[in-house]
Order: C-alpha cells, then sequence, then structure tokens
C-alpha cells in the first residue's frame, strides 16, 4: 500500500528541489550528535514552525527506525490507527513502513488497529517525514494516528509501545507531533504553553494531560506527547530539554491570534 502525499505543496515545498533547499536551511548543522529515544517536534507550514522542528532534528542522532505518533485532526478512521504495511511518498522519495515493527505495536497495544484511512488527509505525521528522509535516508518507520483519550488510554499505549520497541531489539526514535496553543495572543499562548511544557520536562504525562484540560490549553498533540513520555521513560528515559520555542506571530508579526510551536528532546 502507497501513501501519497497530502499536503505536499502546501505544507512545505513540492518538488525535491524546493524540499531539500528548504530542509537544509531550517535544519542547523551540529557537529555531535545527541542519542535520544524521543523528541516533540512541531506540524504547521515549515514557513511557521520548520526552523522550530529543524533546531531538535540537527541535534538528534536518528537511527534506522522512526515511530511518528500523530493526532488525528479529522476524526476518521480508528482512535488509534497503525498504519498498514507498504510505503509513504514524499517529493525526497519513499520510506518504508517497518513491517517487524508493525506486528510487534499491533501485538502489545491491544486495541491498535491497521487503518490508512485515518493517514489519508492527515498532515501532523506527514510533515515529519521529509527531515527524517533528509537526515536518514535509509529510515524506516512505523505511523500511529491518535484520537482523544483519557490518561489510562494513554498510559497502555505508551507501555505497549515500550514493550514494542524492547521486543524489536534495536534503537527506534519516537517521534510526538504537536503545536502548542491555538488561536489566542501571543502573551497567553506562551503563559499555557509554559504550563503544559513544565509537565513534558518533569516527564509528568498524567500531569500534561490534565492541565491541558484544566487550563483549556489547545496542545493538538497532548496524546501522542503523553504517549511518547510514558513510552520514553518506561524504556529509561530520564532527562528532556527543550530545544526551542516560538508562535506563528513571530513571523507573521501578528500576536493577537498565534499558534505556539516547541521541540523537546527526552533521553
Amino acid at each position: 500500500m502507497q501513501r501519497h502525499a497530502a499536503v505536499a505543496g502546501q505544507f512545505y515545498p513540492g518538488t525535491r528541489e524546493q524540499l531539500r533547499s528548504a530542509l537544509a536551511g531550517l535544519i542547523p548543522a551540529v557537529s555531535k550528535k545527541r542519542r535520544v529515544l524521543g523528541i516533540v517536534a512541531p506540524h504547521a507550514g515549515y514557513i511557521y514552525s520548520g526552523a522550530i522542528a529543524g533546531k531538535v532534528y540537527g541535534q538528534i542522532a536518528i537511527p534506522p527506525t522512526v515511530l511518528i505518533i500523530g493526532p488525528n485532526h479529522h476524526g476518521a478512521g480508528a482512535a488509534a490507527a497503525l498504519y498498514p504495511e507498504g510505503e509513504w511518498l514524499t517529493p525526497l522519495g519513499r520510506i518504508a513502513i517497518n513491517p517487524r515493527l508493525n506486528t510487534l505495536l499491533q501485538h502489545y497495544i491491544p486495541f491498535v488497529e491497521l487503518d490508512s484511512s485515518a493517514h489519508r488527509f492527515e498532515h501532523s505525521l506527514e510533515v515529519q517525514v521529509p527531515f527524517i528522509q533528509h537526515l536518514r535516508s535509509d529510515a524506516t518507520m512505523a505511523a500511529l494516528c491518535l484520537g482523544h483519550g483519557d490518561f489510562a488510554a494513554v498510559q497502555e499505549i505508551g507501555f505497549g509501545v515500550a514493550a514494542a520497541i524492547r521486543g524489536y531489539g534495536e534503537d527506534v526514535l519516537i517521534v510526538a507531533s504537536s503545536d502548542m496553543t491555538h488561536y489566542e495572543s501571543a502573551d497567553s499562548a506562551r503563559r499555557k504553553d509554559e504550563l503544559a511544557l513544565a509537565r513534558v520536562l518533569a516527564f509528568d504525562p498524567e500531569g500534561l494531560v490534565q492541565i491541558c484540560r484544566n487550563e483549556h490549553i489547545t496542545m493538538c498533540g497532548v496524546i501522542p506527547t503523553a504517549v511518547m513520555l510514558v513510552a520514553s521513560r518506561e524504556l529509561g528515559a530520564a532527562q528532556a530539554e527543550l530545544t526551542a520555542y516560538g508562535t506563528s506571530g513571530d513571523v507573521t508579526g501578528d500576536n493577537r491570534q498565534v499558534v505556539g510551536y516547541a521541540a523537546v528532546s527526552v533521553w
């Protein structure tokens, strides 16, 4: 099964040459790469959030296998939708779905479903793929699209992801795809995002889910991020770092209604 790019030419450049050039400008050259278990990276159009995503991707060593976990913006398909075997296409070429990791994820997460419909138009996972391809052309991936859920479900998925990666027996980078506060003033967005990011940096996935609900923080990838934190903690992660933060207002100059973006690495 092939998944064709849904947002090439919209969220990021639609030709190979333009995309390569854009990524080269967004990803800083870093000589010493850090080995990490997971990251949070934003998924807006590259003009808005690409530099923030590029900073975290540029600092890490990407292993041969990547698990991307993103939110379901459209509500289509299964609540926990794992893309079936096949490959995804972007202007940079093909990236294969890793069948062995897929099988392990199905085994250890009881309610995950093989489902391509949730992924068909979903941008949150797709915009991560060119960064991975640009830095690791031989990478394979698994793609998990998640709807809303309570912390019990988050924990079960996170434990399942950790068990699958342990069973895989090789390094797997977990990418949690998320933007932060949506369509509030820059000051309000920053205040709310600081609350959410404090929970991320404290390895407190349950606190992250709770504070986003209690403070009405519209972090669209709160569930993927909480799952990444649970799984990374189970796999031994104990440190987290905020690599970059900004808002769309930094690009547009309009701070009245912005979207916040953050990049975090955990190891």
